[in-house]
């Protein structure tokens, strides 16, 4: 077995401190929204980028960020291990939200209010499920860059751009929903339905890439 269990608690691990990462990004969002003062907001969806930053800087495993890469590596090893990322992405965030809504009730309340009623399960599970293909999008862009150019710009350009947007992350919204209290199938499918929305968005560009020609033929200038 290639995945021994030193690799496997390491991917879990690496999972969690994302989920925890994720979970100090989106308390800092929460502190922030403030339906009275929107403009608040801009803030919050700013520093709530700082979250992906550490994750990119410290090579954590998020699953939004580690799906859309799955043409790369995409082995059973491969495979199993970005679940246990998630897993891992889901086990930091509940612990850290349930830990947020103990110690700021404040935080707990922006949350319920959030994910509530009028909020996250009102818009309805199939605007939920396309609002999460666009930050599947975006996330992706976001770390694509990263991996590619060496630059943090698209990941404080991309991120602050699906929160402001409205589009759903499922592990941010793993914390807010656990952050809020909220715990039932309802809850439940609509994660997972998040988590399937991004999974497709993060797919879209690399799966184009792979019709497009590595070295197109040069166009003859003469022409």
């Amino acid at each position: 077995m290639k995945n021994t269990l030193l690799d496997i608690a390491r991917k879990l691990a690496d999972g969690f401190l994302a989920g925890m990462m994720i979970s100090l990004g989106g308390a800092v969002y929460l502190a922030c929204y403030n339906p009275e003062t929107p403009y608040t907001k801009y803030a919050g969806a700013l520093l709530f980028s700082m979250a992906l930053l550490c994750i990119c800087m410290r090579g954590y495993a998020l699953y939004t960020g580690k799906i859309g890469l799955i043409y790369e590596k995409h082995s059973k090893d491969d495979i199993s291990l970005l679940l246990l990322c998630l897993l891992g992405n889901l086990l930091g965030t509940v612990a850290f939200g349930y830990l947020i809504g103990f110690v700021f009730p404040g935080l707990k309340e922006t949350a319920v209010t959030l994910c509530g009623e009028g909020g996250k399960l009102s818009q309805g599970y199939g605007f939920g499920f396309l609002r999460a293909i666009l930050c599947g999008i975006l996330v992706f862009i976001s770390i694509d860059v990263y991996r590619n150019n060496k630059s943090t710009l698209a990941i404080v350009l991309c991120i602050p751009a699906f929160i402001l947007s409205g589009y759903e992350h499922s592990i941010a919204d793993m914390f807010y929903f656990a952050c809020s209290g909220i715990a039932s199938w309802e809850a439940l499918l609509y994660i997972v339905l998040i988590i399937l929305g991004n999974s497709l968005g993060a797919l879209i560009i690399p799966t184009l890439q792979l019709i497009k020609p590595k070295n197109p033929p040069e166009e003859n200038p003469t022409k």
